[in-house]
């Protein structure tokens, strides 16, 4: 729709006409620039520019305040305007109310073509409600977004331990994560000063430039964890030597692990059921850097830290992590989740809190999962420390874990596989199962429970009896139907993101290999290999991105975030040996800025436009510039009109947009960005 390029009444005007009206334009700019930022938000139907003010009283939803001066030429139009606007509103009214009966009147073969032709209405509805908003209000002009403040380099939003300590948070609860609804800050997150592309996977996993993570080398040199007691310190770099002979101690304590298991070695944690690991307070992630060779996925998580964060450096390294702690909530996975929980030296107290952190472990482990801890306490022959380690011993047993072994200053458990053992137990202290009301499935940040979690899953299936890594990817029958799927549906799916991947990689190579033929200290790979190494899929659905990844053999990790407005197959994604985590993409991702190398969202604009939201689509994308490491990628997928609204929040992050592309199979557009590297000056 053409825009008129000036606006108002013509004719002569006289100086004192001339006068008032550029002082009338002062007051509107000066007006402007005190405003708050208000982006264009397709969250919102109108899609009104906030920031548009002008003597009439246009308010924020397109509307005039005071009445029309009727006669004038200015007023005619506003008032078409508005008769333009409700009548289109009555047209979306009346399309409604009509398709709602036709369907119910049609048969259900041609509900699809019907659907369709529906959808393309309404995004032509939308696009036309856009164009008249922005003839009513004027053209409206992005504010530059300023750079935040050095003291946010490496902060995370809902983790402000300071704030939480001058609330009264004690005794770890100061780390919980906080997420109120206060005015956002709309500032870009840049780089350190010195801050240098990380180096490609894998040798990205045992070097990393220590400009790019907050820690000093007192504090890497002053640890006594093994973890730390790894690490090399020059000038520039951090060296983890987890695969040099001068090893200490890693392979041995894995191996330790696997003989307490009655397993030869680590490498045979696959047929013993094992593919997915917690790793809690993981130090710098080396013990998952090892078993990564064992096709192992370990996911490391810790409080967040404002300096030497185990999080932070893991991320760094390329592998999975993410912030998270055992205090006073449920962690956003769903129950039954993982292999192994592993917790060496990692500072929790599971003595503590009438044994809720342990039923938190119990919860998120599947049937037949091993939960391995390290701690001083365990060999400790002091009193106080003997009755501790007696707490926790009844406590597990109460639990139906059974003592597998115990070593120097480790033990492994072995969780129930059978029922029936929490009603064959004899305590009557012992923690009661969860109710049907109870035992959600997946909770978010929920506070812990005093129950027994997960019995009431229809997905409780010990780990011996499910399929080994990586047949397990590919789910039967039985399991696909306890979520409602059918084999056609899940294959289809799966062939989909097949195609959709080789798509992506094809239209990313040459961007990639062209811009960068070489990377600073080593020589790049051949393509397609090791482009990215950490992938954060924002609508992960199925985890089908992640296994068409997995299967065209490259060489990544996949967080796939289910978003809480969607329904929820979190649950398949870890059935399927992935790993993935519920969230809210109206609240900041649990990562320190610049941990991930591509961003992938499909669908997820309109997932989020479908339900009322209290935030925006900016919000949303300061947040994706945030994660994303400089140089990193952007791929969006959605109907037309959402990524023409989405290019112009880009324009707005001064990212920029390298291909679009229009799927005509499914009528929708694919957009592939670039974050560019906006390096700090020094002071």
């Amino acid at each position: 729709m053409s825009r008129p390029l000036q606006r108002g009444v013509t004719g002569v005007r006289t100086p004192d006409s001339k006068s008032k009206d550029k002082s009338e334009m002062e007051d509107w700019d000066n007006k402007r620039s005190s405003s708050d930022h208000s982006p264009l938000s397709p969250f919102r139907l109108h899609f009104a520019d906030n920031n548009s003010h002008s003597k009439y009283g246009i308010n924020e939803n397109g509307f005039t305040s005071d009445p029309f001066i009727v006669g004038s030429p200015r007023s005619r139009v506003k008032l078409m305007m508005l008769l333009m606007k409700f009548s289109l509103a009555f047209i979306v009214v009346l399309a409604l109310t009509g398709s709602f009966w036709w369907t119910m009147s049609i048969s259900s073969s041609s509900r699809s073509h019907i659907y369709h032709g529906y959808r393309r209405l309404q995004e032509k509805l939308v696009s036309d409600l856009i164009d008249i908003s922005e003839l009513s209000s004027g053209p409206s002009k992005f504010k530059e977004l300023e750079s935040c403040s050095e003291e946010l380099e490496n902060f995370v939003p809902c983790f402000n331990v300071s704030e939480n300590l001058a609330l009264g948070s004690t005794d770890g609860n100061e780390f919980d994560r906080q997420c109120s609804r206060e005015l956002r800050q709309y500032c870009l997150v840049l780089p350190p000063v010195n801050y240098k592309i990380p180096l490609h996977w894998p040798t990205g996993r045992d070097v990393i430039w220590i400009a790019n993570v907050k820690i000093t080398a007192e504090e890497v040199l002053s640890s006594g964890t093994l973890t730390k007691r790894m690490m090399m310190l020059d000038e520039e770099q951090i060296s983890f030597r987890s695969a040099s002979h001068m090893f200490d101690g890693i392979e041995d304590y894995s191996h330790q692990i696997a003989e307490m298991m009655g397993l030869r070695n680590e490498s045979y944690f696959i047929q013993a059921g094992v593919r997915t690991i917690l790793d809690i307070g993981c130090g710098y992630g080396s013990f998952g850097a090892h078993l990564f060779h064992s096709q192992l996925l370990t996911t490391c998580i810790a409080n967040y830290e404002p300096s030497g964060s185990q999080v932070q450096l893991t991320l760094e390294r390329g592998l999975p992590a993410m912030i998270a702690s055992f205090t006073s909530k449920q962690l956003p996975y769903p129950s039954l989740s993982f292999d192994m929980l592993h917790c060496a030296w990692c500072g929790i107290d599971w003595d503590k809190k009438d044994g809720t952190l342990l039923i938190e472990a119990d919860r998120l482990l599947k049937p037949g999962g091993y939960f391995v801890w390290t701690s001083p306490l365990i060999k400790s022959r002091n009193k106080e420390d003997q009755k501790r380690w007696k707490l926790v011993q009844d406590f597990t047993e109460n639990l139906c874990f059974e003592l597998l072994s115990q070593q120097d200053a480790t033990v492994v458990w072995k969780k129930t596989s059978k029922k029936s053992c929490y009603s064959s137990r004899k305590s009557s202290s012992a923690p009661p199962l969860c109710g049907k009301g109870h035992d959600v499935e997946t909770p978010y940040y929920r506070d812990l429970q005093n129950c027994i979690g997960g019995t009431q899953s229809s997905r409780w299936i010990p780990i011996e009896k499910k399929e080994r890594w990586p047949s397990r990817a590919n789910l039967n029958k039985n399991e696909l139907a306890v979520y409602g799927l059918q084999p056609d549906e899940f294959a289809e799916d799966s062939e989909s993101w097949r195609i959709a991947v080789r798509n992506y990689w094809s239209l990313l190579s040459p961007l990639i290999f062209s811009d960068h033929p070489k990377r600073p200290g080593e020589e790049d790979p051949p393509p397609p290999y090791n482009m990215f190494r950490n992938v954060l899929d924002m609508n992960a659905h199925f985890g089908g991105f992640n296994s068409a990844l997995l299967q065209a053999r490259k060489s990544v990790w996949v967080m796939n975030v289910v978003p809480v407005s969607g329904l929820n197959y979190l649950p398949l994604i870890h059935d399927r040996g992935f790993v993935g985590v519920l969230h809210d993409w109206c609240e900041a991702f649990p990562t320190y800025p610049r941990t991930y190398d591509l961003v992938h969202a499909a669908g997820l604009l309109s997932l989020e436009t479908s339900h009322p939201r209290r935030c925006t689509m900016l919000d949303v994308f300061i947040e994706i510039d945030r994660v994303l490491r400089p140089e990193g990628w952007v791929i969006i997928r959605d109907t037309v009109p959402l990524i023409e609204s989405a290019r112009a929040l880009i324009t707005q992050l001064k990212w920029e947009a390298r291909v679009i592309e229009i799927e005509t199979d499914n009528d929708q557009r694919l957009l592939i960005s670039q974050k560019p590297f906006h390096k700090k000056q020094a002071s």
